[in-house]
């Protein structure tokens, strides 16, 4: 019994250290596709989309392209790049008061956590996005939405540029006139 487990020792530890495939590196991954949602603003808007993206590239350019090929480009672009938020209060500030009286020592001395609460800060990894294309002709837009597309491009040249091709929304629906 000794020699069938001083034979299957090693080989069970020499199984262990056989690792798998390496990672992958970001050339070789498979890129994320930005999230965009494009639509018409509320309360009946009807002549002008409104898109917003989020992803690791600033939008550049969005422009709607038609079914025979004319291009409307947006007259509206804002990136913004890493929003972040912060919640919280900072640490009292007791070097300089009445009861220390500017006395370092004094003010080391002190329960330093009295005066601090908690402090977070929230930072998004992506850039958001926002951009407002006009219709050009909203009455030809409305006859004919499903074959209109919505062409992207993300980054800045020379670096990494990246280029997509969303469906254009549906039109609002038409509020019934009041007679």
């Amino acid at each position: 019994m000794r020699r069938v487990v001083a034979v299957l020792l090693p080989l069970a530890a020499l199984a262990a250290c056989g690792g798998g495939a390496p990672p992958l590196t970001p050339e070789e991954a498979a890129p994320a596709s930005a999230q965009v949602q494009a639509s018409f603003p509320p309360h009946g808007i009807v002549d002008t989309i409104t898109l917003d993206a989020v992803y690791r590239l600033p939008l550049r350019t969005a422009v709607l392209i038609a079914p025979d090929g004319r291009t409307t480009p947006a007259n509206y672009l804002n990136s913004d790049a890493a929003s972040s938020n912060e919640t919280g209060q900072r640490a009292a500030r007791f070097w300089n008061n009445a009861v220390t009286g500017g006395n370092a020592v004094a003010a080391l001395t002190q329960n330093a956590g009295a005066g601090a609460a908690p402090e977070a800060r929230t930072q998004l990894l992506a850039i958001v996005s926002t951009a407002d294309i006009p219709l050009p002709d909203p009455v030809a837009y409305r006859r004919d939405w499903r074959h209109y597309r919505i062409g992207l491009t993300f980054g800045t040249p020379p670096g990494a540029v990246e280029s997509e091709e969303i469906a254009a929304p549906a039109p609002p629906a038409v509020a019934a006139q009041q007679p």
